[in-house]
């Protein structure tokens, strides 16, 4: 007895397609091109009109919000759809709730799922046995792989060789290296903040002299403007990260925090000791004047 009926065929059929990242869109061709061949599937199995659902490339299938596949769903409860295919389970859900949600809205109102290697009707036990398997294997295949991903972040933490990002006025060239940045204005300002520190010996005072003259310092952006450096009047923390904290923000598995390496930044403008200085000067308290006009506290 065949899974598709009249009433099916009388519906829309339905092509989604998903690639979890924006590196596998433009290196993974080939899992496209299969994935909207499924139109052509589609129309064998006799269907004349086949909708495709591409607007989650590039999203992932692990518990983001995922618009076109919220508008799948709706399409469904509305009775629309007569078929939904995709190239295989992992490419609709790769979290049990949004499987299971799929499989039990498609069993209410009579929506088949179609893959690779076969047809699927969830108001029949069997399928709906077999949708379920390849729901669990799907989720526990990512499981596997995010476990496998953060021991390899650990084999290269233990030795000091994991680099989650590159503090302001560095940047990463080639696999391991950390140099300057090339732009001028970047490595004047951060020029700056060591000379202001060899001169004024406290971090909260060149920060105060750098708010009283206005002057921006680079930062690095988490938003990807500006090629990651973005310009702006700095807090303190800023000025103290540039003095104290490493170029490389990595974590090594033996210690909380990132490794306090001050090797790379060495202006020719200061000497030896103002360059061994900051990371004393930088423990001591900032100086607090007396109300009473008396001299400074430490």
């Amino acid at each position: 007895m065949s899974k598709i009926t009249a009433e099916h065929l009388q519906r829309i059929a339905c092509v989604y397609i998903r690639q979890s990242t924006p590196d596998q869109l433009v290196h993974n061709l080939e899992s496209q091109r299969r994935q909207y061949g499924l139109a052509d599937r589609a129309r064998q199995l006799g269907w004349t009109t086949v909708e495709i659902i591409d607007d989650d490339l590039g999203r992932s299938g692990g518990g983001v919000v995922r618009p076109d596949f919220e508008r799948l769903l709706a399409a469904i409860c509305d009775r629309r759809v007569g078929v939904v295919l995709a190239i295989e389970a992992s490419r609709l859900a790769r979290n049990g709730r949004d499987w299971h949600t799929l499989i039990e809205f498609c069993g209410l109102v009579g929506t088949i799922l179609v893959d690779e290697d076969g047809i699927y009707d969830p108001r029949h036990p069997n399928d709906r046995l077999l949708l379920g398997m390849k729901g669990t294997m799907s989720e526990l295949e990512l499981s596997l792989f995010r476990q496998r991903s953060q021991e390899a972040l650990r084999q290269m933490a233990r030795p000091g060789d994991l680099v989650l990002g590159v503090a302001a006025g560095y940047v990463k060239v080639g696999r391991g290296r950390i140099e300057k940045d090339p732009d001028q204005r970047v490595q004047q300002a951060i020029q700056l903040v060591f000379t202001k520190f060899a001169e004024f010996q406290s971090a909260r005072q060149v920060h105060v002299w750098i708010r009283d003259e206005g002057i921006e310092l680079p930062a690095t952006s988490r938003r990807g403007e500006a090629h990651g450096v973005v310009w702006r009047l700095p807090p303190y923390n800023i000025v103290h990260n540039i003095l104290a904290c490493p170029p490389i923000r990595a974590r090594p598995a033996r210690r909380r925090g990132p490794p306090l390496r001050r090797g790379l930044w060495r202006p020719g403008d200061l000497s030896l000791q103002a360059r061994v200085d900051p990371g004393r000067r930088l423990r001591e308290p900032a100086e607090e004047p007396s109300p009473d006009g008396a001299p400074a506290r430490r």
